[in-house]
C-alpha cells in the first residue's frame, strides 16, 4: 500500500512539474504574440496566420517533448528502466497513450505509468486549446483591423 501512495505522490509531482514547464513555454508564446501583434494583424493575413499556426504547434511540440523527457529521466532515476532509450520510449508511448505493450515497467511501478498517461491527456488537451486559441485570436484581430 505504501508503494501505491509513493507512486501517486511521485506521479503527482511529475504532472505538476510538466504543467509548470508547459506554462512557461505558453507564457513565452503569449509574450511573442503580444510583441508581434501589430505586425500579425496587418496584411497579408494568410501567411501570418500560417506562421502563427506553425509557431504554436512547434511550441506545443516543445511542451510535449519536455514533458516526455521529464518522465523518462524520472523513470531512469527510479531505476524502472535500465537505459535512457527504454525510458524515453516508454514515456513517449505512455504519454501519447499508444500503449503498444512491447515494453512494460515492473509490476511495482505500473501505477506510475498510468500517471504518465494522465499527464499526456492533460497536456494534449491543454495544447489543443492553446493552438486553437492562438489562431482564433490572431484571425479575429486580423478581421477587426
Amino acid at each position: 500500500m505504501a508503494q501505491l501512495f509513493h507512486q501517486i505522490w511521485i506521479g503527482s509531482v511529475l504532472v505538476v512539474l510538466s504543467v509548470l514547464v508547459s506554462a512557461v513555454i505558453f507564457l513565452a508564446m503569449e509574450a511573442a504574440m503580444a510583441r508581434f501583434h501589430r505586425w500579425l494583424v496587418r496584411p497579408p493575413h494568410r501567411p501570418k496566420l500560417a506562421l502563427v499556426l506553425v509557431s504554436t504547434v512547434l511550441g506545443a511540440l516543445g511542451m510535449i517533448t519536455t514533458s516526455v523527457w521529464i518522465w523518462a529521466l524520472a523513470y531512469l532515476h527510479l531505476g524502472v528502466f535500465g537505459g535512457i532509450e527504454e525510458a524515453l520510449y516508454f514515456s513517449l508511448e505512455s504519454f501519447t497513450t499508444l500503449g503498444f505493450g512491447d515494453l512494460l515497467p515492473p509490476l511495482q511501478w505500473r501505477i506510475l505509468s498510468g500517471m504518465t498517461a494522465v499527464n499526456g491527456f492533460l497536456n494534449i488537451g491543454m495544447i489543443s486549446a492553446i493552438v486553437l486559441e492562438a489562431v482564433r485570436w490572431v484571425r479575429r484581430a486580423q478581421l477587426a483591423s
